[in-house]
C-alpha cells in the first residue's frame, strides 16, 4: 500500500526534500475522479534571502502561506493563466518551497505535465487548492508501493535570471531517465515514448 508523506517530512532542508520527492506520486482527488502523477523534476526555493524565491519580497498575502507550517501547497498564477504547485518545506516561519515542474503520468492523466503549468493543467490544480494540507484527502504526496529509484541530476533553475548570482544555484533536480522533464525537446520526447521502441515507461516498469 502506498504511503503518504508525513509532516516530518516536509520539515527539513528544502534541497533534500526537492531531492527526495523524485520518483513520488502526487495525487489529486479531485473533479475528474483520482488522478496520479510521478514526480520527475523538483525546483528548490529558499527566501527571504533568495531573491528567486517570491518570500524574498516580503510576508504579504500571496506568500503567507509559505511562512506557514510544512506539507502545505502553494499555489500560484504566473503570466495570468498558469498555476503553479509548490510544496512548502523547513521549519515553521521559514519561507522556503518547492516548485514542481514534471509528472509522468500514472493514471487518470491525459494531457501533456512535463512543466509546472502542464502539470497543473493536467491535475486540474489551481489557486482554489492554495493553503491546502498535504496531509489531507484531496490533494497529497505518497511514496508508491512499487517505488522506482529515479536517476537524480542536478542543473540551474529556469526562468530566475533576474535574480543575480541566486541563479547559478544549481537547486533543479530531475530524473534523467524520464522523458517528462521539462526540458527534454519535443522530438526527443516522442522518440523515448514510441510504440515501435517499447516506451520508456514499459521498459522502466520491467526494472
Amino acid at each position: 500500500m502506498a504511503t503518504k508523506l508525513s509532516r516530518d517530512f516536509y520539515a527539513r532542508e528544502t534541497l533534500l526534500v526537492a531531492r527526495d520527492l523524485l520518483g513520488m506520486h502526487l495525487v489529486h482527488a479531485g473533479p475528474e475522479g483520482e488522478q496520479v502523477g510521478r514526480i520527475v523534476e523538483t525546483e528548490a526555493y529558499k527566501g527571504p534571502h533568495d531573491l528567486a524565491a517570491h518570500s524574498s519580497r516580503g510576508r504579504t498575502k500571496r506568500t503567507e502561506v509559505m511562512f506557514g507550517p510544512p506539507g502545505h501547497a502553494y499555489v500560484y498564477l504566473i503570466y495570468g493563466f498558469w498555476n503553479c504547485l509548490n510544496i512548502v518545506t523547513a521549519a515553521h516561519g521559514t519561507p522556503h518551497a518547492v516548485l514542481l515542474r514534471g509528472l509522468e503520468p500514472v493514471k487518470g492523466i491525459t494531457t501533456t505535465s512535463h512543466g509546472p503549468g502542464l502539470l497543473c493543467r493536467a491535475l486540474h490544480i489551481d489557486r482554489s487548492l492554495n493553503g491546502a494540507d498535504l496531509l489531507g484527502d484531496t490533494l497529497w504526496l505518497e511514496k508508491p508501493t512499487r517505488y522506482r529509484p529515479p536517476k537524480v541530476a542536478r542543473a540551474t533553475r529556469i526562468g530566475v535570471d533576474y535574480a543575480g548570482d541566486w541563479a547559478s544555484k544549481p537547486w533543479r533536480f530531475f530524473d534523467k531517465d524520464s522523458p517528462y522533464v521539462s526540458t527534454v525537446s519535443a522530438a526527443a520526447r516522442r522518440r523515448a515514448l514510441a510504440p515501435d521502441q517499447g516506451g520508456v515507461r514499459a521498459k522502466l516498469a520491467r526494472k
